[in-house]
């Protein structure tokens, strides 16, 4: 197992992080739980397991090196079972496993979901904490007292701080014991660092690219590879019982294609739901619009709607200018807006 300050250090004198005060504050809890985790587990009849170390809940703006932090506090683990998952695509999956236990006849299924992931883990890391949907806001107390109960340690990421989780949610009172235990079982560390790294790597650069070809595949994919590492996994959110997935996700970053968001039967809420998850999108191969393609336009206009509205930060390649998308058949005033909305996410100060 690695020391994760020493971890901060080497990247710093690698050139590959930059030293920040704010950052290097929070290594000692990370330190915490590492030294904790690697002491052995002993059981037997006359002991009693160690009581597991609180967990770590570090809340803040984006770009300020969250995501990047519980990387290195993961590669410090080493062979320790830890988990590292962006906690929508954690929720799915329990949803999932849920659902096959009912289908064994399972009264409870939390319990047993839970236990399976308490003997696989003894660290959840957590990307993005949110909770947005009702479903999971009712079940996430119980699975996670059964996670604590059974020793496993969770560590989290959040733009949120706890008592903001749910805020205005449907039904929030059944909701409040969760968030007070989780200010019981975890530290709460807000990362208030003044930078904010990710719109540092984006100020002042092209993000709108036209036309989409080569050179704006290739400059998407610099950006693509600079902003998740290269490493990404599919997001898969459930909206109204249907799943909708963002095929390449990382660390607040998606990526998908004009078609795979627009070409397919996707509505408002499902739009939503995306803005809702990422902070910053790579859409390519933005079309002419026209009558030709009139469904896709209209699901292009509801998703940079959803988009602007939750100031997620667009990145994307397209045949044309914002104000030449879309010139002639029905729908080319309506469009107006969503041209003014796409050179208004250009600015270099857009975004939360």
């Amino acid at each position: 197992m690695a020391d994760v300050a020493a971890l901060y250090s080497d990247r710093v004198t690698q050139g590959a992080l930059t030293h920040d005060p704010a950052q290097e504050a929070v290594l000692p809890e990370f330190q915490r739980i590492a030294d904790a985790l690697a002491q052995p587990v002993r059981r037997g009849f006359f002991r009693r397991a160690p009581e597991p170390p609180k967990g770590l809940y570090i809340w803040g703006g984006v770009g300020r090196g969250k995501s990047m932090l519980m990387d290195l506090f993961v590669e410090a683990l080493g062979d320790l079972p830890v988990r590292r998952v962006h906690f929508h695509a954690f929720m799915q999956e329990i949803h999932a496993a849920m659902h096959q236990a009912r289908k064994r006849g399972v009264d409870d299924a939390i319990a047993p979901v839970a236990a399976d992931v308490a003997k696989a883990v003894r660290c959840l890391a957590f990307d993005e904490m949110q909770i947005t949907d009702i479903t999971d806001a009712m079940i996430v107390g119980r699975l996670f007292e059964a996670l604590f109960k059974a020793g496993v340690v969770v560590v989290t990421t959040s733009n949120r701080v706890p008592d903001d989780l749910y805020k205005n949610g449907l039904n929030r009172q059944i909701f409040v014991p969760f968030i007070d235990m989780l200010k019981a079982r975890m530290v709460v560390h807000e990362l208030a660092g003044p930078t904010d790294y990710r719109q540092n790597r984006l100020g002042g650069a092209q993000v709108y690219f036209t036309p989409a070809g080569a050179a704006a595949r290739a400059a998407l994919d610099g950006i693509w590879r600079d902003l998740s590492g290269g490493k990404a996994g599919e997001l898969v959110l459930t909206v109204h019982g249907r799943m909708v997935v963002l095929p390449a996700f990382r660390n607040g970053v998606a990526r998908a294609s004009f078609y795979e968001l627009c070409g397919r039967p996707l509505g408002p809420a499902d739009y939503l739901a995306i803005a809702g998850a990422v902070r910053v999108l790579i859409l390519d191969d933005i079309p002419r619009l026209s009558r030709s393609n009139f469904n896709e336009a209209k699901r292009f206009v509801t998703l940079i709607d959803a988009l602007y509205e939750a100031r997620v930060r667009l990145i994307c390649s397209a045949a044309a200018e914002p104000e030449m998308l879309y010139v002639e058949g029905e729908g080319t005033f309506e469009f107006e807006r969503t041209a003014s909305r796409l050179r208004e996410m250009q600015a270099e100060d857009w975004g939360v």
